[in-house]
């Protein structure tokens, strides 16, 4: 009866005993794994969300940034570009046109008239008094008879005249002359009261034009490349 195991002794607890121990047991125990499952669920949702939200506000500054490269090439620059070049060659500029001046001028004045008018011709004059005449010479039957004559009142003598009469006189000018003249205007505004406002408005204009002008348009421009 060598070859038989020992018989193994039984312990008898109490119960109250056996009710302590299984107590402790259980607090004493591990807290199961599967606590721990609903954080690291959560921190791996908030790190693909996260990652999501930032990919996409990288995206859209791309688009933005794109978009604010064709505002500067297609609106902004040729505008205030334009608008600066535009204020400094209006100010530079020159009003130059042709006004027809049609209008009738009226003259009003005196005028001195002084000359001598040469009278040559035949007239008949008759006399308006008896104009005695001494030594007059008459021929009868081709003999000259010296006599003294009067001649009456009215008789008619023909003369020839050869003479210059001397004219003074002053006398007054009204005149309506009609003026049609074709006149020609050069009129720099740069030296008008344009000047002003125009120099204001290209100097305000001028300081965005520079700014924008050193603001890149491209990519390329932002980082620096060829």
């Amino acid at each position: 009866m060598s070859d038989e195991h020992p018989a193994t002794p039984i312990t008898v607890v109490p119960e109250e005993v056996a009710q302590s121990q299984a107590l402790k047991a259980r607090h004493a125990a591990p807290t199961p794994k599967r606590q721990w499952k609903i954080p690291e669920a959560f921190w791996k949702f908030a790190t693909v969300f996260s990652f999501v939200v930032n990919l996409v506000l990288v995206i859209v500054l791309l688009l933005v940034a794109g978009l604010l490269f064709e505002i500067k090439q297609a609106i902004a620059k040729p505008l205030l570009s334009g608008l600066h070049t535009s204020f400094v060659a209006m100010d530079q500029a020159h009003i130059t046109t042709t006004i027809l001046v049609s209008d009738t001028l009226q003259v009003k004045d005196t005028m001195p008239v002084v000359f001598n008018l040469p009278l040559q011709q035949n007239t008949t004059v008759t006399l308006v008094n008896d104009t005695p005449v001494q030594n007059a010479t008459i021929y009868l039957n081709n003999q000259a008879v010296p006599l003294n004559l009067v001649l009456k009142q009215g008789t008619q003598l023909g003369i020839s005249l050869d003479l210059n009469v001397p004219v003074s006189q002053t006398i007054p000018v009204l005149l309506n002359v009609p003026v049609v003249l074709n006149v020609p205007v050069d009129i720099p505004l740069d030296q008008t009261q344009l000047h002003s406002p125009f120099t204001r408005l290209a100097d305000l204009v001028g300081p965005y034009d520079q700014l924008l002008d050193k603001a890149p348009s491209s990519w390329k421009d932002l980082f620096g490349l060829k």
